[in-house]
């Protein structure tokens, strides 16, 4: 079985990856709070992974924390020569930068978003923005209430497909007079109760509506996937991965 040390092991994705991880082994987890176990799995500080690491002769890292913490973990990696499966979001210009530089060491998945369905609709925005290139786009997001950074990874994703089609600048949210313009895609975000995850491309003219959207249901969709990821970056050569990769396989 693959030894998984998972990132932000207190967290809630933390506790979905050690519960979907039925084909793997959750050897050890890496988080700042106060916390000696989590359902059985002992939690490391991240600032002592590279020696959990070789402790706990991990063979991938899963990573669902925030962005300090994540490049703590991905110096860690690369000092223990350990593949990381990267799901954390929010990283500025600079973080993801240090993680570009962290793949050239060790195999490194990024990815905003571990779900199937957000690849397939990833691929169903191209087509339908490219075909339909003169209609207007909107695009809003939905996740629960603790959720801190906006628009979310995967809603960003989105747009960078979006605007691979087309030379569309975002205008997030609009408030008083706020004329639309032709170039432009309104972004939106919601944040409330317990939603695990709503995304929603609209594409509207020639007196017709499309609507591309997906909805996760669960938290386990996302450790699934992340677990997959990690069992398919495993002796890979160093370098940056991505995972419609791993869907692709």
């Amino acid at each position: 079985m693959t030894r998984v040390a998972v990132n932000g092991v207190t967290g809630q994705m933390g506790g979905a990856v050690i519960e979907a991880a039925t084909d793997s082994e959750v050897v050890v987890g890496f988080a700042t709070s106060d916390t000696d176990a989590v359902d059985g799995v002992p939690v490391v500080r991240p600032e002592d992974a590279a020696e959990a690491l070789r402790e706990y002769d991990v063979d991938v890292v899963v990573d669902f924390a925030v962005p300090e913490g994540a490049l703590t973990v991905a110096d860690a990696c690369v000092e223990a020569g350990v593949p990381m499966v990267v799901g954390t979001t929010g990283f500025d210009e600079d973080g993801m930068a240090r993680l570009k530089d962290a793949s050239e060491s060790i195999p490194l998945l990024k990815a905003t978003n571990f779900s199937q369905g957000i690849q397939v609709l990833q691929r169903l925005v191209r087509e339908a923005v490219g075909t339909l290139d003169e209609y207007d786009l909107e695009l809003m997001e939905t996740h629960h209430n603790r959720k801190v950074d906006a628009p979310s990874g995967t809603a960003n994703s989105i747009l960078d497909v979006i605007q691979e089609e087309r030379d569309v600048e975002p205008v997030y949210g609009r408030e008083g007079h706020a004329p639309r313009e032709d170039d432009e895609i309104g972004v939106f975000a919601r944040r409330a109760g317990d939603i695990r995850g709503e995304h929603e491309l609209v594409l509207a003219g020639n007196d017709e509506v499309l609507s591309l959207s997906h909805r996760a249901e669960d938290r386990g969709v996302f450790a699934a996937g992340a677990l997959d990821a990690a069992t398919w970056l495993v002796g890979r050569d160093a370098g940056w991965y991505d995972f419609s990769e791993v869907v692709d396989a």
